[in-house]
């Protein structure tokens, strides 16, 4: 593992106990609403695992959060700007698809904008779906193709396609081809309720 992987799940792992503290869950309460084991959530926390997109995905659902809480830079706001070269980038170990968090964060924006390169063949599927909090995201494809299966529905994204859905059902995202896949992933948060 390199210094940047392992800094990385270092502070994924803060993020997720900072949460769950903050949200006055045990680990036994989160390892129930997500689904994931307490030796797993542990294991995390201490940034001794590299997890998976999908086990973060069903630890983040469990949270209600999103994945881009967990990759956001330590400081409280970036500001209205963020260069290339300071926005978070995140390999998932199970898949290798490469994560990049494009917003600038903790600037109140409701709306977060992800750049994803998906491996040829790669598959993850979210089986758990955030349904705490309210998440719409739309896929929309650079370059490439992409399968995403969304409940039951399957759609063929080809190069400039967009599609929108509610993050409330579990989705399937597959490269189907020899070539990677480059898409970007925009969110609409709905606001948390005080």
């Amino acid at each position: 593992m390199d210094q940047s992987t392992d800094r990385l799940d270092r502070q994924i792992g803060c993020r997720v106990r900072d949460e769950r503290r903050r949200q006055e869950l045990s680990l036994a309460g989160l390892a129930q609403r997500s689904g994931v084991s307490r030796a797993m959530i542990s294991k995390i926390e201490r940034g001794e695992a590299s997890a998976t997109a999908a086990l973060l995905g069903r630890l983040c659902a469990g949270l209600g959060i999103n994945l881009t809480a967990l990759f956001a830079p330590d400081a409280a706001a970036s500001g209205p700007l963020v260069r290339h070269a300071d926005q978070p980038v995140w390999r998932d170990p199970g898949s290798g698809y490469l994560r990049r968090t494009v917003s600038p964060q903790g600037v109140g924006s409701s709306i977060e904008i992800t750049e994803v390169l998906f491996p040829p063949k790669a598959r993850v599927a979210f089986e758990v779906p955030w349904l705490i909090r309210g998440i719409d995201q739309q896929v929309w494809v650079l370059d490439g193709v992409l399968e995403l299966t969304i409940g039951e529905e399957v759609f063929r994204l080809e190069t400039g396609d967009c599609v929108h859905k509610r993050l409330d059902r579990p989705i399937v995202y597959h490269n189907p081809t020899d070539a990677t896949v480059r898409y970007a992933v925009i969110l609409t948060m709905e606001e948390r309720k005080p």
